[in-house]
């Protein structure tokens, strides 16, 4: 230690000052993202009719799978759903009747409803079943 802080010393002050600037912008960046973790979701359908599925964060603005997309359960169909998220995040499941948005479980489509026991914290491994029954 006392080597380096005689090379930070023998540098000009305008080199110090950046080179700190960087040391804790550096620290900072790291310090600010958020662990990661891995959870699955197993999703059974027990309704005749397909449904879809999406998951949804409630602590930030990101859905599962994204992009217009939703996950696809045939009926009698189970499926495990692997997600990455961020260690801690609350995240709630939103499914419905393919073609029928009125019929629905959990937070519904577009994460618009409120739900009790639909919600897992990220904190890896996997759900228990949820079974979506008519």
């Amino acid at each position: 230690m006392g080597d380096v802080m005689l090379i930070f010393n023998s540098l000009p002050a305008m080199r110090r000052v950046a080179l700190m600037a960087v040391l804790t912008a550096t620290i900072c960046s790291a310090a600010g993202q958020a662990l990661s973790a891995d959870v699955s979701f197993m999703m059974r359908n027990e309704h005749p009719n397909a449904v879809e599925v999406e998951l949804y964060s409630q602590d930030r603005k990101h859905v599962w799978p994204g992009g217009n997309q939703v996950y696809y359960l045939d009926d009698g169909e189970t499926k495990q759903i692997h997600l990455s998220c961020q260690q801690g995040e609350n995240i709630c499941y939103g499914a419905w009747v393919s073609g029928d948005k009125q019929t629905y479980w959990g937070t519904g489509p577009g994460n618009k409803e409120v739900c009790e026991d639909c919600c897992y914290v990220c904190e890896g491994g996997e759900t228990e079943e949820i079974n979506l029954v008519e």
